[in-house]
């Protein structure tokens, strides 16, 4: 392989190492605050929410867990958050997503209050982005943000292609970019010549739960590639393992740089929900202090 990997994983120890410090040196009478709502018994829903626990733990962070049964009622969810609004030990709140089809899961992000919303999702965070203001900014995209910084890799001038349009991912992390001054296009589904699209970005992201979805045709040499997926895949006797949306080890060949798949994007999700909790604990105690 020629293309150099970026280390989302080490990146993601050294954050996390990091607040952990800063949390043991604080003053100001209690550790930060996250509480994690989940609404029925998703598998990988319930696997995401340890893993944030444990992290908190692991960095000395208060995890305020709240687990309702499927059929929970919209208003009930609701009532929840607003109890969260109020408590002063809680920094951050976060809605596992996906919920059951039920619930409107946009309204009840609407009902977090946008001081506390780590994961970015609130239209008031979401349009302090578009104007390029300071607030709570999305787990996902901070976190390649993060990792582009950490290898110094300059980002004026550059294309960027993102595949994806998600508000969770691609359209933040599109205005992220041109915040970097990078020239931005945005490919999707209903995008021709995809291929044609990818193969002029010098840093191509892709986040479309697709696997293996780019090859290394779609990609120009020397170009930077950011694997956003995570897919599970199953081999013909049932063996299952991780993969992301581009073929990595075949790109690996074109790209100069590479995040893998897993070890990548993904530890930095988690490591930006702690940052944004520890940057809404830093705002919410100077606000209670005065």
């Amino acid at each position: 392989m020629s293309a150099q990997i970026l280390d989302g994983k080490t990146l993601a120890q050294k954050i996390q190492a990091k607040l952990s410090q800063e949390i043991s040196a604080n003053q100001k009478g209690r550790p930060p605050g996250l509480a994690v709502l989940m609404v029925g018994d998703n598998p990988a829903s319930a696997v995401y929410v340890r893993n944030k626990e444990r992290s908190c733990a692991a960095i000395g962070m208060v995890s305020y867990g709240r687990h309702f049964p499927g059929d929970v009622e919209q208003n009930v969810v609701e009532e929840e958050i607003e109890r969260l609004n109020n408590d002063p030990q809680v920094d951050g709140i976060l809605l596992q997503l996906p919920v059951p089809p039920h619930l409107n899961a946009a309204a009840i992000l609407y009902k977090i209050a946008p001081e506390k919303d780590v994961d970015g999702l609130h239209p008031v965070n979401l349009g302090k982005l578009v104007r390029g203001e300071q607030g709570l900014r999305s787990c996902t995209p901070l976190g390649v943000m993060q990792l582009l910084q950490e290898y110094k890799i300059q980002l004026a001038g550059k294309q960027a292609v993102i595949v994806g349009r998600s508000i969770l991912v691609g359209k933040p992390l599109a205005l992220m970019l041109l915040e970097k001054n990078a020239t931005v296009t945005i490919a999707h589904s209903q995008t021709p010549n995809l291929a044609e699209v990818t193969a002029k970005a010098d840093l191509l992201v892709a986040a479309v739960g697709k696997p293996e979805l780019i090859t290394p045709a779609m990609v120009k040499p020397g170009a930077i590639v950011i694997d956003v997926g995570i897919n599970r895949v199953e081999n013909e006797a049932g063996q299952s393992r991780l993969v992301g949306d581009v073929d990595f080890l075949g790109v690996s060949e074109t790209a100069a740089f590479i995040t893998p798949v897993p070890g990548g994007v993904g530890p930095l999700t988690v490591a930006m929900l702690l940052q944004n909790t520890c940057d809404a604990f830093s705002l919410n105690t100077k606000v209670q202090t005065g």
